[in-house]
């Protein structure tokens, strides 16, 4: 017996057609999101309870913070992936970045997140040229998809951020960034295998094992673990593009360029500390005497010291500081000194 079948072809829609469908579809999708939010509002404590527990985990914590230099002060703030974690777990929110439109070599794109429940929607409309910034090479346009998508992603993540920031109430955030903080500093590890891991994640960004030794004012094998936390911070930073190698790290300058510029630098003389009994001062008699010459009550020192990565405990006094982090302090002490006047000042 012989059959003959025909496959049935369905008619196919217009383009105006799926427009149609498309926006039906996604005002249902944003009607049955209300309504679900409506339903099921959020339990705020159970929400912050979430948050915390996952603040708690060390893979998250190790890359929550950011810290990069601005003015001669290092600023902190909640990392890309922190925000998209606190506004995972307090629910009820929508987040994410559209591009709008591609044309004249640049992307149009909106990023924005919704509180759902409360009806608050924060969005950003931004440009996004598709020209890479390079110091070396300057201006480089990009043609290859790939390339331009991960340079609108990483542009936008940024914003989403912002966005989220805006939207979530700000004790909360803190409360994060505090947990978090509390998680690095029990989980820093300065074991010889964590030392390697430092040095794998600054090499991608062209950091040398003398350049970190430089800035931690130790050998690495030395390292101390609110040393560690620092490192982190600045690691994060990288990832997210907040700040550069060169703006934590000295860069090496060549012999023949370096004698050029040691004989055009001015020298500059500093008279020795006065001793009465002729010997000189400790480490921790400079660091009283330091202290003391700010003027500025310890608790606003110690906090500084503590937020920048210098103290372990925040609730130490100037006399209970270990000698590892009065030499930590003394190396870094013209920056941490013009934090602790720029914060009193306010």
């Amino acid at each position: 017996m012989n059959t003959n079948t025909q496959l049935f072809t369905p008619p196919q829609p217009n383009s105006s057609a799926l427009v149609q469908i498309e926006s039906s579809r996604a005002v249902q999708e944003v009607q049955a999101a209300l309504v679900i939010a409506k339903k099921f509002p959020r339990d705020q404590v159970a929400a912050m309870d979430r948050i915390k527990n996952a603040c708690s985990r060390p893979t998250l914590a190790n890359v929550a913070v950011y810290q990069y230099a601005r003015g001669g002060t290092d600023i902190t703030g909640p990392s890309i992936r922190l925000a998209e974690a606190i506004a995972q777990q307090w629910g009820n929110l929508t987040f994410g970045f559209t591009e709008l439109e591609q044309s004249g070599g640049a992307s149009t794109c909106e990023a924005f997140c919704w509180d759902l429940e409360t009806n608050t929607k924060r969005s950003v409309t931004f440009q996004v040229p598709h020209m890479r910034y390079t110091k070396k090479d300057g201006n480089k346009p990009l043609s290859d998809p790939r390339d331009i998508y991960e340079l609108v992603a990483n542009n936008a993540s940024r914003r989403v951020r912002a966005c989220i920031l805006a939207t979530i109430p700000g004790d909360v955030v803190e409360a994060a960034l505090d947990q978090c903080d509390e998680t690095m500093r029990a989980d820093a590890d300065a074991s010889p295998e964590a030392q390697k891991k430092i040095l794998a994640t600054f090499e991608k960004y062209g950091v040398t094992k003398e350049q970190i030794e430089k800035r931690i004012q130790r050998r690495l094998d030395a390292i101390q673990p609110a040393q560690v936390v620092s490192l982190r911070k600045i690691a994060a930073s990288l990832k997210d593009g907040m700040s550069k190698a060169d703006e934590w790290f000295e860069v090496e300058v060549p012999n023949a360029e370096a004698s050029q510029l040691l004989k055009k630098a001015p020298v500059k003389k500093e008279a020795p500390p006065l001793v009465l009994d002729g010997s000189a001062p400790s480490p921790r008699e400079t660091f009283l005497a330091k202290v003391q010459a700010l003027n500025v009550p310890w608790e606003k020192v110690g906090e500084v010291l503590f937020q920048n990565g210098v103290l372990n405990d925040p609730r130490a006094t100037a006399a209970d500081c270990e000698d590892g982090e009065i030499s930590f302090a003394l190396a870094s002490w013209d920056k941490l000194s013009q934090i602790v006047k720029g914060g009193s000042s306010k």
